[in-house]
């Protein structure tokens, strides 16, 4: 298999972008003609005990999500890219491997940027605020 063409993440702090502001962006190495949909979830709480469907699993839902804006291609759950209602964005990048690919449906790297399961992810949708994620961090 052919590796993937990359695919990058930026940052501009201050004094770089304008007007005070952080901008994130990413490109994306998805195929052209695949679609590309920019969706808005609201806050949400949940039951106790409630599964979220993922592109291929489901796993245990969080008693509360964050709203988020993400950029996602259409046929799948996850996000290439998205922001929560805290500032807090995150974008996915590919990795190239030479280990082979378990023979098992699990979590795409999309479905992590979208729910935060990743321990080397920043969630969005489960994430904390931006202070509290860095204190949360440093606790540990």
């Amino acid at each position: 298999m052919a590796a993937a063409p990359p695919s990058y993440c930026f940052v501009a702090f201050p004094p770089r972008a304008k007007d005070g502001l952080v901008v994130f962006g990413k490109n994306s190495a998805r195929p052209r003609d695949e679609v590309q949909e920019v969706v808005y979830f609201s806050a949400a709480d949940h039951e106790q005990e409630s599964k979220v469907e993922c592109t291929y699993i489901s796993i245990d839902q969080v008693p509360r999500t964050h709203a988020i804006m993400i950029s996602r291609p259409a046929w799948l759950w996850g996000a290439e890219m998205g922001a929560n209602e805290h500032g807090v964005c995150i974008a996915n990048e590919a990795v190239n491997t030479r280990e082979p690919a378990a023979e098992i449906e699990a979590l795409l790297g999309m479905d992590l940027v979208r729910n935060g399961q990743g321990e080397l992810d920043i969630p969005v949708r489960r994430s904390w605020a931006p202070k509290e994620r860095l204190s949360h961090k440093t606790r540990n």
